[in-house]
């Protein structure tokens, strides 16, 4: 209907305006309907209101003129007169609206929230047992743009159920449902902005943050929201205050002196400030004044587009702002609307046509909606024409107009329910509500909220005020585009914001105080490492794995034991090869001249089977490489001593028959000679033999030796070795072989041989010489060495106890019978030549004891 008249009345409005001719746009701020909204916006500020400076129940004046109050109001009117003229909504039906203004004080807002409750066409509100058919003036509310006035309002409307869609105030308290009913908004709510605050501390690894807020419900309760969300990231407040707000009679300019001083002595570099525009007002107006030092401020949405605080001489000096503003969709026709508005509201036509057609019943109480309005200029409003606030104005009436529009049931053709809808009525179809608003789509959750992107604005200056630029955006996730930050520290560097310098890789924090972001760095010790960057005590490696000092993670253990390919097990299979080769080697020249003098005398067959053991003692050895299991751990001690006990066994037998014949008369020498050769023997070596096996048997019953794997003992690895449960036991199995060698070294040590013949004795005793000395140097050896070297411990104790006997008694005797053949007759090795028995009694008879 406007539109032909619109270019005609602007370029009117240009000249005229500019005569600084009243206007009549605060008559503008009520238009009649079948369903009327009210509107509750900051369209003044009074200079000083409050409660505390109330003598009479007289409202506060309001002087200051807010243009951005200005710009909302006329958004709710633009999205009215739109949804008005559409056909897809409301069809045939026409919204109303009646904006009031709150001078952003909740005892201003009070009175016209009376009005919007009383009856219809009246000022009076009833008192009912019941106000189901109740019908108040309007059917809901758009306002208030804080949450201290919708604290306020909210539950005065939630009593009567009547929907109330804010489009500013975000404090978390109004989503409480069983406080607030009736209330719903089109901005998210401030735990969305505060958590996005707080990862954008985290962000930038600041986390030694002053925390400040207005003493207020706003103020308070984002200061506990954000302490709880700092606390869940690490993030350590080393101050958090109240700033208060600007009161009559009231000592502000200590409290805030107290509170600039107290976060100046924490020497933080960033600082939260989620207050109100005056509270903020208040404390940069000393700050600037007091040219305190320069820091980060991270913004609250209440005073970061504030005229108020942007406008404020010096704000330049206070450092870097930044801070989040919900993201919504752009109004292009918004700025055309203003205009025409503007240029309406110099029309005198059109004001007397106006004044004619929307008087009201309310203007001799509330007195006039907007003096003020009635004498500004479009360029006092240019600068809000783009604000963020104005799209949720926009989408709170498209939201109550899609409720209305689904309680009346309408279609395309019109609505069907025809009559009156309650307020209560229009509620029950606001919960979980699906709406369309500037080509988006929201949608109110259980709790009354949307969910909405933020931007991350900038203060940027050049000019007088500040411009705000994008440089992120949170959705759920943080997003920054660090290279658009300018900041206020020399060469553009980010500031650092720490109380501690971070931890370096694998160390880990030592609070010291009662903040946690304040500590020592501690090394974590070899063994455990520092899991997250936030670890207070490092974290132990389980058994099976190992971790060097300063380490960020475990390894896993390699399993050690006495491998084939070690240097040390290969020296010792060379001596292996060794020692079994000269076994062999001894054994074939023994069977080959077993018939011989020398092979008779070394014990004929039991030479032989001496020289076997022998070489299952070296074969034995091979059971100590490698990785150990339960059949190797049992088979070790048994397979190397049993051999060995037989091998003694034969020496015995000839230590017995040395003896016999050196020292008793040749009577009982004879005599006994015989029982010491033959099947006797046989019999003896094999008692030998039943007695070791016997203690085996018991030691491998008793105490079994086990498989076990140390995961302390080395530092990287897993030790595997074979354990044995008892070394008590574990010395008798040694003990039958002890004792066999002990009497066969006292059986030869003080025996002489005749002259002219092979002295067996020598051979026997330096034989048993080097297995005392072998094993006894084989105990402290294997109590000291390492668990891992053990097996070779044992591996060399064998093979020299094997080579000692062999170099001691068999060796010689290979010697002979290869290099000196001639020597092996009876009479040199027997005693079986001429004079043999007289030289014998002539010893006994003579002096019994003495020995050439």
């Amino acid at each position: 209907m406007l539109r032909p008249a619109v270019l005609g009345l602007s370029l009117w409005a240009v000249l005229h305006l500019g005569t600084g001719a009243p206007l009549c746009l605060s008559q503008q701020l009520r238009m009649k309907g079948d369903y009327v909204l009210g509107g509750l916006f900051p369209l003044g500020e009074a200079e000083e209101a409050g409660l505390g400076s109330r003598t009479r129940p007289s409202s506060p004046v309001c002087t200051r003129f807010s243009s951005n109050g200005l710009l909302w109001a006329l958004a709710m009117k633009m999205a009215v007169e739109e949804i008005n003229n559409r056909s897809d909504l409301l069809p045939g039906l026409r919204l109303g609206h009646d904006l009031f203004d709150t001078c952003s004080e909740p005892v201003v807002a009070m009175k016209p929230s009376l009005m919007f409750l009383a009856k219809a066409d009246s000022r009076d509100i009833a008192a009912y047992c019941n106000y189901t058919q109740y019908q108040p003036r309007v059917l809901a509310v758009i306002g208030p743009h804080s949450s201290e006035l919708a604290v306020v309002t909210g539950k005065f409307f939630g009593f009567f159920l009547m929907p109330q869609v804010s489009y500013g105030a975000s404090m978390e308290l109004l989503s409480a449902r069983e406080t607030f009913p009736s209330f719903f908004r089109t901005v998210p709510s401030d735990r969305v902005q505060l958590t996005a605050a707080a990862e954008l501390l985290q962000e930038f690894g600041w986390n030694w943050v002053a925390a400040l807020g207005s003493d207020d419900e706003y103020g308070r309760q984002g200061l506990s929201i954000f302490s709880a969300l700092a606390a869940a990231r690490g993030i350590c407040i080393a101050h958090e205050g109240l700033v208060p707000l600007p009161r009559a009679n009231s000592p502000l300019l200590g409290k805030v002196q107290e509170v600039l001083h107290q976060v100046n002595q924490s020497s933080v570099q960033v600082v939260l400030l989620f207050a109100s525009a005056r509270a903020a007002h208040a404390l940069f107006s000393y700050s600037i004044s007091s040219k305190l030092s320069r820091k980060v401020w991270v913004a609250s949405e209440a005073w970061l587009t504030s005229d108020l605080v942007m406008g404020l001489p010096g704000m330049a000096q206070v450092g870097t702002v930044l801070g989040f503003l919900q993201r919504g969709a752009q109004l292009h026709k918004f700025s055309q609307y203003v205009k025409t508005r503007l240029a309406l509201a110099a029309d005198p036509a059109f004001c007397a046509a106006l004044g004619e057609r929307e008087q009201g019943l309310e203007e001799d109480v509330v007195g006039r909606r907007c003096p003020q309005c009635d004498c500004i200029t479009l360029q006092n409003v240019s600068a809000g024409l783009n604000h963020h606030q104005t799209f949720s104005v926009y989408a709170a009436v498209y939201s109550v107009a899609q409720a209305l529009h689904n309680t009346l049931h309408c279609n395309a053709s019109g609505c069907p329910v025809q009559e009156p809808v309650k307020p209560w009525q229009l509620l029950d179809n606001m919960y979980n509500l699906t709406f369309h608003a500037g080509g988006l789509t929201l949608r109110f959750n259980s709790n009354g909220n949307v969910d909405m992107e933020y931007d991350l604005k900038l203060w940027v200056w050049q000019g007088p005020v500040p411009e705000l630029h994008d440089v992120g955006r949170f959705n759920g996730s943080l997003w920054i585009d660090s290279l658009k930050i300018r900041w206020h520290t020399s060469n553009n560097q980010k500031p650092v914001s720490q109380c501690s310098r971070q931890c370096q890789e694998g160390q880990v924090r030592r609070v010291k105080g009662f903040h946690s972001c304040c500590y020592d760095c501690v090394d974590c010790k070899a063994g455990s490492y520092r899991k997250s960057p936030d670890d207070l005590a490092c974290t132990f490696c389980s058994q099976d794995e190992w971790s060097p000092e300063r380490s960020t993670r475990c390894f896993r253990r390699r399993l050690r034991f006495l491998a084939w390919g070690e240097p040390a097990v290969l020296l010792l299979l060379l001596l292996f090869g060794l020692a079994l080769g000269l076994v062999l080697a001894a054994l074939g020249l023994f069977i080959r001249h077993r018939d011989s003098p020398l092979v008779q005398a070394s014990g004929g067959p039991l030479a032989c089977f001496g020289l076997v053991c022998l070489g299952l003692v070296c074969i034995s050895v091979l059971l100590f490489p490698g990785q150990p299991s339960p059949a190797r751990c049992l088979a070790q001690q048994p397979s190397s001593h049993l051999p060995l006990t037989g091998c003694l066994s034969t020496f015995i037998l000839q230590a017995a028959e040395i003896f016999v014949e050196s020292e008793l008369p040749l009577s009982w020498a004879d005599r006994l000679s015989g029982c010491l050769r033959g099947p006797w023997a046989w019999l003896v070596v094999l008692l030998a033999m039943l007695v070791e096996a016997a203690l085996c048997a018991w030691y491998l019953v008793a105490f079994p030796p086990e498989v076990v794997t140390d995961w302390r003992m080395l530092p990287t690895e897993a030790l595997v070795h074979c354990r044995a449960r008892s070394w008590v036991s574990f010395g008798l199995v040694h003990a039958t072989n002890a004792t066999l060698a002990f009497l066969c070294f006292l059986g030869t040590f003080l025996v002489q041989s005749r002259p002219g013949r092979y002295n067996r004795a020598r051979g026997l005793t330096f034989a048993m010489l080097a297995y005392f000395i072998t094993w006894v140097s084989f105990v402290p050896l294997l109590a000291n060495v390492q668990v891992v070297f053990r097996p070779a411990v044992q591996m060399g104790a064998l093979l020299l106890c094997v080579l000692g006997i062999l170099a001691a008694f068999h060796l010689p005797r290979c010697y002979l019978l290869v290099r000196q053949p001639e020597l092996n007759t009876p009479e040199f090795f027997l005693g079986r030549g001429p004079g043999d028995a007289r030289d014998r009694n002539d010893g006994h008879t003579g002096n019994q004891g003495k020995h050439e």
